[in-house]
């Protein structure tokens, strides 16, 4: 049998190439994204129909004879009485959580609004999915450590959420092992690393300064530089994401609410990534600019855990993963 996903914020970034990924490996996907960062384009090269209130996919399946290939499209909060009731009603297999309100700064600026979509609606998308779905794979985040001393950085060091958005994530982490302690669900939380590559455009929320830089190589704009530039991330290529995620779900073992870093386990700098812009393209005008309020100066992920037990491997590294992403933009010297 064929197993079914939901996948919230699937016409987004990570969304959306998991969603490819899902189909090509055979699995029956519905979507739901509100489309606030959401791409219709970014489903190229899928089947899919878009459906404009979520509570008619019931009715919707009745009429349409469905073909499993065929993505179903909710544009609707992920929480919303529509996508609860198919929860209900065990259509899912698993939960790919990977819709929130993101970046850092937005938090900062807006902290209620923020926290409302960030932990109460997913706390409601969690209660739902109690006895009704195997499992929620759910995306965290890496800033939940808030500029880790140690490096690279296991699952056990400390949480020091810096921002709004960063203690969201952990506060949903902790709910998580609670959640799998008094219901029948099973969560696994996955740390992200500054993921970056096809499918992220310049100006998401989301927006590596990989994706930013190249956005403004292609519309021939000032790329910006923030701080010193001698920050650095352990940026992780949009594939190594698509394949934690796959792999979790398809785990016998339940999880229980851990938490795995997903990265590739290095670290790079903006200055690095810039003198690769520079080499490549001619004539790049980079202006200097603040650093970012709650942004922390380092990450690297320590990824033994996700390897051991669940065999994840990051097959694409950062400099591959440029030049996948540059040929994804269609960028010319």
């Amino acid at each position: 049998m064929k197993k079914r996903a939901l996948v919230t914020g699937g016409c987004g970034f990570i969304g959306s190439n998991l969603t490819k990924e899902l189909v090509s490996q055979g699995w029956t996907v519905d979507i739901v994204d509100n489309m606030s960062n959401g791409h219709l384009e970014l489903l190229e090269g899928l089947k899919f129909r878009v459906i404009p209130t979520s509570g008619l996919i019931s009715e919707f399946d009745k009429q349409s004879n469905r073909k499993q290939s065929t993505v179903l499209v909710a544009q609707d909060d992920f929480d919303s009485q529509g996508i609860i009731y198919e929860i209900s009603q065990r259509k899912y297999d698993v939960v790919f959580h990977q819709a929130a309100i993101p970046r850092v700064l937005f938090s900062v600026e807006n902290p209620a609004i923020t926290t409302g979509t960030n932990i109460a609606s997913t706390v409601t998308l969690f209660e739902a999915c109690i006895g009704n779905v195997k499992r929620i794979v759910w995306a965290s985040s890496s800033s939940v450590y808030g500029g880790a001393d140690l490096m690279p950085t296991l699952e056990t060091q400390p949480k020091d959420p810096k921002s709004p958005y960063a203690w969201q994530k952990s506060s949903i982490e902790e709910l998580s092992k609670v959640f799998c302690n008094l219901y029948d669900i099973d969560i696994v939380c996955l740390r992200y690393f500054n993921v970056f590559g096809p499918g992220q455009y310049g100006n998401s929320p989301y927006s590596t300064a990989v994706s930013a830089w190249c956005n403004a190589i292609l519309n021939e704009l000032p790329l910006r530089s923030d701080g010193d530039g001698t920050q650095s991330r352990d940026l992780c290529y949009i594939d190594n994401v698509v394949q934690a995620n796959i792999l979790t779900a398809n785990r016998v073992e339940n999880f229980d609410g851990q938490c795995y870093n997903i990265a590739c386990g290095d670290r790079t700098t903006n200055n690095q990534i810039l003198s690769f812009f520079r080499n490549r393209f001619s004539n790049l005008n980079v202006v200097d600019a603040p650093w970012r309020p709650g942004d922390v100066m380092h990450t690297q992920a320590d990824i033994t855990k996700a390897k051991e037990d669940f065999g994840y491997n990051p097959s694409v590294r950062i400099w591959e993963g440029l030049e996948k992403t540059i040929e994804w933009w269609g960028l010319k010297k």
